[in-house]
């Protein structure tokens, strides 16, 4: 995928709405965004937006063969500002984190960490 040209897209649309990215960095399969957020949206929202907009992009890009689409839902977790150097060397490892770790994993981990319940049928 065109990793450059995707995040400086998704940034568009989160500065357009008015939050600001920290952080960005994608895989094949997924995207692991920092914001910073105001009230001037909800999450939800902002997520929905981004998918939507990178979703139409990628198809009038032809980056993929046939049409291409976000998976419904989204995760997001919360960190405190002494975690931001942490969380942000993570998300610029994200391709050797991947060698050796899974989406799946990783994603179930963070569940796990924060004490989130999931079922697994629905985590992929």
């Amino acid at each position: 995928m065109h990793n450059d040209e995707l995040q400086k897209y998704i940034t568009g649309i989160v500065v357009a709405n008015r939050q600001k990215v920290i952080g960005i960095n994608n895989m094949p399969d997924h995207v692991h965004i920092l914001l910073g957020l105001g009230p001037e949206i909800a999450l939800s929202q902002l997520m929905c937006d981004i998918k939507a907009s990178s979703s139409s992009f990628i198809n009038k890009k032809q980056w993929v063969r046939g049409r291409f689409n976000w998976q419904e839902g989204f995760g997001a977790f919360s960190y405190s500002r002494s975690q931001l150097d942490s969380v942000l060397r993570n998300i610029a490892n994200q391709q050797k984190h991947h060698a050796k770790r899974t989406f799946a994993e990783e994603y179930v981990g963070l569940l796990r960490k924060f004490g989130v319940a999931y079922d697994e049928r629905y985590v992929l």
